[in-house]
């Protein structure tokens, strides 16, 4: 289904439509969904229309944003309006707006003065780009408290409403995940967008945001989209339960809710120097660049210009100028330059603001080889995972929790093998995949990948994120020649000795023209997959057959031979403790008591989604656990 002519519906606005409808009204309604962008047509106004037969005819009109965020902007023509049918099939047919219209912003400084950085949603992995990077172990946070002079404030308890509100938030998800993408339609849909609002209403916008990502996925596998994952719908519904259970058992504080805003604090005079440049590419239709720098005490910053665009203006963000201080760099030379910033202001995950008190001068760049650069790539990689897996803050890795930082290496190239490169670690280290950090055709990160494949025995110096999913995989963001190798790269003086993957294009004048071993023609062995051997996949087949078909396929699952098979394989594995946990979600799955006249005695689907989330806490950590030691 497209939904190209109709304008995002603010979720309230869905929700509450929804729930005015008559229960004999809310069977029809994901038929009555299915047409209506088909139907939709634009007025000279600006408005949508959508018609239906003779006597009735639904308007959008959107508001300044784009978005329809009142419900008097959805009008029907009919007799029930606006309690009908009409205005709630169109409404559910049109895409969702994201749950602030002016997307991510600034708290003011300490002193007063607004931050005034751009807006820009953070990316996640439900395919709406990459997560935006964040600083070194305790760097950011510490070093901006320590430079503001502010003391150290203790946690503050959550509020009674927001323990409630999380507890709505659980038994609307719990429900939602027994019915399953097969049920989940707009109903149970609209049930979840309202517990997201007053979710976001008691100040937990952490949770709303993981609510809306289960509601998008759930449309995405409905209409069979392409691209869609049942992966990602799964990790969206661990996200969302394992916040919800958190925040409802009272324990978290208010830290666990997040913040709406992102809070800039003073971060004193600060001397940061570029590393590379990323492209940022989101499916709400944002765009832009993120530069990474390091700060001359080690910490990690970033400076990002995102803004609506997509991928066109990711493309052109690269060589957009850095709207900081008055700096007269753009963001190729940022990355490979520097900046002194006086007044500076650092979110929590490291953003540098471009607040009103902030002056910014360029400085002269320095070399990976060098301080404080060069310790990034002298870090062992198996301490760095170590710290990466570890978290290294709250929610690290996870799918609402900051992005991992970035590792440093030096590697020979082994080959292709399939869409990556493998690579081994210097020093006799682990063979290590490269795959594109986004494979996105119009961007060259694929391409550049390719042309280094050709060349096996180059000695390359890499930096990228490490995939925490992944056995042994790292997405480089940008390579640069090996000091004292006699066979790597050659790059032009202008690029400072880093090729950014994402926006400089490798040519063959860029690699030697001899000391190279020759293209090897056969497939490449990419070394021990521990986590594609274990048998840890049929868990992960077994939770996201739940997500699929809900509660009454996994309670299949667990009849017959093939639950035996499973535990059994599992338990032979030494995974005891997830064939205990695949067996208590099939019996729970199971599990209906009935009374003497065949009704429900619990119809409560909280036991179940226990069940459920503890498998899948359980196989995140076990894979975690697998892709550390990949990297031994």
């Amino acid at each position: 289904m497209s939904t190209g002519l109709l304008p995002p519906v603010a979720p309230d606005v869905l929700a509450d439509a929804v729930e005015q409808l008559s229960a004999r009204l809310r069977k029809k309604l994901d038929a009555a969904v299915a047409d209506c962008a088909a139907r939709a047509a634009t007025s000279a106004d600006g408005s949508v229309e959508v018609p239906f037969g003779e006597d009735a005819s639904v308007t959008l009109r959107p508001g300044p944003s784009g978005a329809v965020t009142h419900a008097d902007q959805a009008v029907c023509s009919c007799l029930l309006a606006p309690r009908c049918l009409h205005r709630a099939a169109v409404l559910g047919a049109a895409p969702l707006a994201d749950a602030d219209a002016h997307g991510d912003q600034e708290e003011p400084a300490p002193d007063g003065t607004a931050a005034g950085e751009e807006g820009s949603p953070e990316g996640r992995p439900d395919g709406s780009g990459p997560a935006l990077p964040h600083t070194a172990p305790g760097d950011g946070p510490r070093r901006a408290a320590d430079a503001s002079g502010a003391e150290p404030v203790a946690p503050v308890a959550l509020t009674p409403v927001q323990v409630r509100a999380a507890e709505g938030l659980w038994g609307v998800a719990a429900e939602a995940l027994a019915a399953g993408v097969a049920a989940g339609g707009a109903v149970v849909q609209a049930e979840l967008l309202r517990a997201a609002h007053t979710a976001r209403l008691a100040g937990l916008p952490r949770a709303e945001a993981a609510a809306l990502r289960v509601v998008r996925g759930l449309r995405a596998a409905r209409e069979r989209r392409e691209g869609q994952r049942l992966s990602d719908l799964a990790e969206a519904f661990r996200a969302l339960l394992a916040g919800a259970a958190a925040l409802s058992s009272g324990a978290a504080d208010a830290g666990a809710a997040a913040s709406a805003r992102r809070v800039y604090a003073q971060g004193g005079s600060v001397r940061a120097y570029g590393l590379c440049r990323e492209p940022v590419v989101s499916a709400t239709g944002y765009g832009g660049v993120t530069t990474h720098l390091i700060g001359a005490d080690g910490a990690s910053y970033t400076v990002s210009d995102v803004r609506p665009g997509g991928l066109s203006r990711a493309k052109g963000a690269g060589s957009a100028q850095v709207a900081l201080g008055g700096a007269v760099l753009d963001h190729a030379g940022l990355a490979r330059g520097g900046l002194r910033i006086v007044g500076a202001t650092v979110s929590a995950d490291g953003r540098l603001g471009a607040g009103r008190g902030v002056s910014a001068t360029p400085l002269r760049g320095v070399d990976w080889s060098e301080e404080p650069v060069a310790a990034l790539f002298a870090r062992p990689v198996r301490e760095a995972m170590a710290a990466a897996l570890a978290g290294d803050g709250p929610g690290a890795g996870e799918a609402d929790g900051p992005a991992t930082a970035l590792l440093g290496c030096d590697v020979e190239v082994i080959g292709a093998a399939g869409d990556a490169v493998v690579v081994r670690v210097a020093g006799e280290g682990p063979l290590v995949r490269l795959r594109a950090a986004h494979p996105h055709p119009e961007l060259p990160h694929a391409a550049n990948l390719r042309r280094i494949a050709q060349y096996p025995g180059l000695a390359l110096r890499v930096l990228g994120r490490p995939d925490l999913d992944r056995a042994a995989t790292l997405r480089p963001l940008a390579v640069g020649p090996v000091p004292g190798a006699p066979v790597t790269l050659r790059l032009p003086a202008e690029w400072k000795g880093r090729a950014d993957l994402g926006y400089d294009r490798l040519q063959g004048e860029h690699f030697p023209r001899e000391g190279v071993g020759p293209a090897v023609p056969e497939a490449v062995v990419a070394g021990p997959d521990p986590l594609a051997d274990a048998p840890l996949w049929r868990v992960r087949r077994l939770l996201e057959a739940g997500v699929a078909g809900g509660r009454r396929t996994v309670a299949e699952a667990g009849r017959g031979a093939e639950a035996a098979s499973l535990v059994a394989r599992l338990t032979r594995a030494g995974l005891a403790g997830a064939a205990h946990l695949a067996r208590s979600l099939t019996e729970e799955a199971g599990r209906r008591p009935r009374d003497a006249f065949g009704r429900l005695t619990d119809a409560s689907a909280d036991d179940y989604a226990r069940a459920w989330l503890a498998s899948a806490v359980h196989l995140a950590a076990a894979e975690r656990s697998l892709v550390a030691s990949s990297w031994s």
